[in-house]
């Protein structure tokens, strides 16, 4: 091997290394910054993001997102305080969250709706939630727009749904519920959970 050949090895080995401590900042840096970092293959390729998106990116590195120590009761307190002051049944919120998140905080659809009762971001800054993710404050701003909808359309549970699913503008453009399967099976799923939980069921 000429000198010249072991000075490209060494170059090359010094690249190579300098690509692996980059690499692992990648891993050790969201730590230290309390951020997150996700992975997603898509057409082959494999990408990495500080920002989950409609890819769906599963957590790869990073800290978990909080869970907030929220237990089964500590969420149907919240679910029981909000309805009480918004004057809306707690078993109509129940439903609304089960078919939205399952009850999971930290739940994200590819349109950007967030947390427990998806809350989109514009719906989030009407009810003056700052933390969509915090389930005490995702649950009144979903309850304060449940109201607001039961105000709009006088109590029409369909139309109400309806609204919270596909949006106000929606409604208004069909002049009752929009003819979008996604819509009609919402209604009838929450609906059906609601009827459930009316009943004492699970």
């Amino acid at each position: 091997m000429n000198v010249f050949s072991s000075f490209q090895m060494a170059r090359k080995t010094k690249i190579s290394f300098l690509c692996a401590i980059s690499f692992l900042g990648l891993i050790v840096a969201p730590e230290a910054r309390s951020e997150r970092i996700y992975r997603c293959q898509r057409n082959g390729a494999v990408l990495f993001t500080n920002v989950p998106t409609e890819c769906g990116y599963p957590l790869t590195f990073g800290r978990p997102a909080p869970d907030r120590g929220f237990s089964s009761q500590q969420f149907q307190e919240a679910i029981s305080s909000a309805a009480q002051r918004h004057g809306i049944d707690a078993e109509l919120v129940r439903a609304v969250i089960k078919v939205e998140s399952d009850f999971n905080a930290q739940a994200r659809s590819n349109k950007g709706a967030q947390g427990l009762m998806q809350l989109m971001p514009e719906t989030a800054r009407l009810h003056n939630v700052a933390d969509a993710y915090n389930p005490l404050e995702n649950i009144d701003g979903g309850v304060r727009h449940l109201r607001l909808l039961m105000d709009q359309y006088r109590g029409d549970l369909e139309l109400v749904l309806a609204a919270y699913n596909a949006g106000v503008n929606a409604v208004e453009k069909y002049r009752g519920v929009p003819p979008y399967g996604e819509t009609k099976e919402y209604i009838r799923r929450v609906l059906s959970f609601y009827s459930r939980y009316r009943n004492g069921q699970s």
